[in-house]
């Protein structure tokens, strides 16, 4: 019996073993500390055991929100989720109980930001935050529906709902990054910038993506 459990043992070892050298090595690759693009970045070798950050310096980055991965999503084209996050802060043209649609002083149109990704999204959202806080509209929009996604409430839940749906539809619309999601499997996915506490689930990209991929 005890033979038998020893080589039980030396097989589950084994699996590890081999499982973990399936991980490209350079997910961990150390990034010296000035090379660290800002304050905010978690660099790849900074991960905990058992931990991948979904760092920007190689294909994970892929996963972010930033990234350029165009998907179809409710009737909608978005070169990223990063798009899809903004442009609920512009004006929508077709509800007409948007109060936004008076003022002219946003920098683009609500479908301009739909093909935007990267910090050129970002921007356009922080654009819109300044504006937003001068008319004091504390509400975004999507399809028509009108909500505080910061609420930590109605508003927060209906955005998560929203965001992480658009993740699964970019994850399966896109082979290359479904394949790459699996192959993580295993490890505990981490953002590769920091966050700051008690936010809404919908700033969990990496939570989410987990959950995708453990489904």
């Amino acid at each position: 019996m005890k033979t038998k459990f020893s080589v039980i043992f030396v097989l589950l070892i084994a699996a590890k073993i081999s499982f973990a050298a399936a991980y490209p090595t350079h997910w961990w690759q150390e990034i010296s500390d000035d090379q660290r693009q800002g304050t905010w970045e978690i660099l790849p070798h900074e991960a905990k055991k058992g931990e991948l950050i979904l760092s920007k310096r190689n294909e994970l980055g892929v996963f972010s929100n930033l990234a350029h991965t165009p998907f179809f999503f409710e009737d909608e084209h978005y070169a990223s989720i990063e798009a899809l996050w903004q442009m609920m802060k512009y004006p929508d043209l077709s509800d007409t109980k948007d109060p936004r649609n008076v003022i002219h002083d946003y920098p683009f149109t609500r479908m301009q930001v739909f093909s935007m990704h990267g910090f050129d999204a970002k921007h356009a959202g922080d654009a819109a935050n300044e504006i937003n806080k001068i008319h004091k509209f504390n509400f975004v929009t999507y399809k028509h529906h009108h909500f505080n996604y910061k609420d930590m409430k109605q508003g927060s839940q209906l955005h998560y709902k929203i965001i992480k749906s658009a993740i699964e539809a970019k994850v399966k619309q896109n082979p290359s990054i479904y394949k790459l999601l699996l192959k993580t499997k295993g490890l505990r996915l981490m953002p590769d910038h920091k966050q700051g506490t008690n936010l809404p689930k919908s700033y969990a990209y990496h939570e989410i993506l987990m959950e995708i991929r453990d489904r």
